[in-house]
């Protein structure tokens, strides 16, 4: 995986999302098939994501999907001049996912999220993903996302 690191405003810029749902702080490599991100952002009591103040577990696969969606337009030729803009995609399918904590905010980090794609089409994707702080797996699981035509 040989590529320059990618910082939060470069993603905010390939990724649908805005603001404080940027959850991706670096994007330290990527390839074809693979992307390794790196957050701290799980611990921000300003997380959008948070509710009664905690961050549960489960949250984390937002952060997988929004790696997921980063993949998609570095693969897609967004960082050499493409003009479109990034789509939304929608989640379709959550399988296999498995969670080893409760919550992420009271994990040190940063924490690691990986992607790996399994299929990649114009309509939709599949992709493994997981997260880590550490050696240690907080979540880990396979997802869908269906991707809307693009506008003509």
């Amino acid at each position: 995986m040989l590529s320059p690191p990618l910082d939060a405003a470069a993603i905010a810029r390939l990724v649908p999302h805005a603001g404080a749902m940027c959850l991706l702080d670096r994007a330290l490599a990527w390839d074809a098939v693979r992307i390794r991100c790196e957050t701290g952002r799980h611990a921000a009591p300003a997380n959008p994501l948070r509710r009664d103040g905690r961050l549960p577990a489960v949250c984390g696969v937002e952060f997988a999907l929004q790696a997921m969606a980063l993949h998609g337009a570095l693969t897609g030729g967004a960082l050499n001049g493409g003009e479109a803009p990034p789509r939304a995609g929608f989640l379709s399918s959550l399988r296999e996912l498995t969670l080893a904590a409760a919550r992420l905010d009271d994990i040190p980090g940063p924490l690691a999220v990986t992607a790996e794609a399994l299929a990649a089409e114009t309509r939709g994707c599949i992709y493994r993903f997981e997260v880590a702080a550490g050696a240690t797996v907080l979540l880990a699981g396979q997802a869908a996302v269906m991707l809307p035509e693009a506008a003509p």
